[in-house]
């Protein structure tokens, strides 16, 4: 049931981000096809002319800041950011009015080892533009919508093209810095056939990869993992249950590290899938739980008896490692929420309520176990008491 729901509501929420409108018209010109981008809200609409291989297109993008940049571009080799010919608007630094300027981004571009500077295209550009929308009254502020134009002439039988999108934060002089690196950003790359209009991204199976990544973990580490403590702190004190307490927490939390592992391998997986992408604290957590996780299932082979004389420490051991391990898993859900950019989504909401109710069941269990202990605390002095008195009673009749 949990998993269900945490599927539906991370699906609906990546459903919704791919479901933005995209138009064919512009005040300037109307063009035959359009299509969404999976990333940053934008878009594209161009028209196609077969008989000199033309292609006329319109970018729509949006700024994210008043003094930022935003970038189209094509590349003709390969769907990657290195080598694009790029189209870049911003705020010229002088007159504040948008300007458009060309860029090729090559390799010393993404080492930072030199700023961008602006230089002609080495493809057949026949021409460009770039204005707000909103006509003449708009400004350039945070959310606010680009328009980039361009007329360019394709390779003859060529109807594919790579073409890259981004945006920035601001420009130094005339050269736009490094857009940020959220998997969003790191995934404006796409491929589309300018005849069918079809188009192809190379992180399809990574968006997959990073749903199943997500919702295993958070029923895993986030759920599973807190539901098997919960076991073993209140049902081993009903006696009626005997031993069967124990094998209720053993199998959950086996079962909540065997998903962990497959949640961690995947994990691992798309790390090597995104060269670039590097979310430091998110994977160092992930690593501490998988230890932790493992630590405590490899204890179950070294558990003494209740008589041992170690048995005192193993418990200590037991109970350090497994509550860190516990707290590190659920405080890792919350970053993954963060990386995936689910931080206000109903995905979150969603495993916030469950993770509210299991914490809700605890506080009401730890108060009738406190409930329990003080009635029988109580009774045990009154039983002492009463055998107390009954002995001085004894003792003044002997005497």
């Amino acid at each position: 049931m949990i998993f269900l729901l945490l599927l539906f509501l991370f699906s609906s929420h990546l459903n919704t981000k791919s479901s933005a409108h995209c138009s064919t018209t512009t005040a300037a010109k109307t063009f035959q096809k359009c299509i969404t981008l999976p990333t940053q809200q934008a878009s594209i609409a161009w028209s196609f002319h077969p008989h000199n291989a033309t292609l006329d297109l319109c970018f729509f993008g949006t700024f994210i800041s008043p003094s930022g940049w935003v970038g189209w571009g094509i590349n003709p080799i390969s769907p990657e950011m290195t080598g694009t010919r790029a189209l870049v608007a911003f705020p010229d630094p002088n007159s504040g009015q948008l300007v458009l300027l060309p860029y090729i981004l090559d390799p010393t571009v993404k080492l930072q080892k030199s700023p961008l500077l602006s230089r002609p295209l080495d493809i057949h550009l026949i021409s460009s533009s770039a204005t707000l929308y909103g006509g003449k009254m708009a400004t350039i502020r945070d959310g606010a919508t680009v328009q980039i134009y361009a007329t360019v002439k394709l390779v003859p039988n060529k109807t594919e093209i790579h073409h890259v999108w981004n945006r920035g934060l601001y420009v130094q002089g005339y050269s736009p810095t490094i857009h940020p690196t959220t998997s969003n950003d790191l995934s404006s790359i796409a491929t589309f056939d300018v005849l069918s209009g079809s188009a192809t991204t190379p992180h399809n199976n990574i968006n997959i990869l990073k749903l199943v990544h997500g919702i295993i973990n958070a029923i895993s580490w986030g759920l599973l993992l807190p539901m098997g403590a919960v076991t073993a702190r209140y049902l081993r004190h009903i006696q009626a249950l005997g031993p069967t307490w124990f094998y209720i927490h053993s199998g959950i939390q086996l079962s909540a590290f065997f998903l962990g592992t497959v949640g961690f391998a995947i994990g691992i997986r798309l790390g090597e899938m995104s060269p670039g992408v590097t979310y430091g604290l998110h994977r160092k957590l992930g690593f501490a739980a998988f230890c932790l996780g493992a630590l405590q299932t490899l204890a179950l082979l070294f558990r003494p008896k209740t008589t041992h004389k170690f048995r005192k420490y193993w418990k200590s051991y037991h109970h350090f490692v497994g509550y860190a391990c516990l707290v590190i898993g659920v405080v890792n859900v919350f970053q993954g929420f963060e990386v995936m950019g689910e931080s206000r989504s109903y995905a979150k909401l969603g495993y916030c309520l469950c993770l509210s109710t299991l914490i809700g069941v605890c506080i009401t269990l730890e108060v009738n176990s406190w409930v329990i202990f003080c009635r029988k605390s109580k009774e045990e002095t009154i039983r002492r008491e009463g055998l107390i008195s009954g002995s001085d009673k004894g003792s003044g009749i002997h005497s």
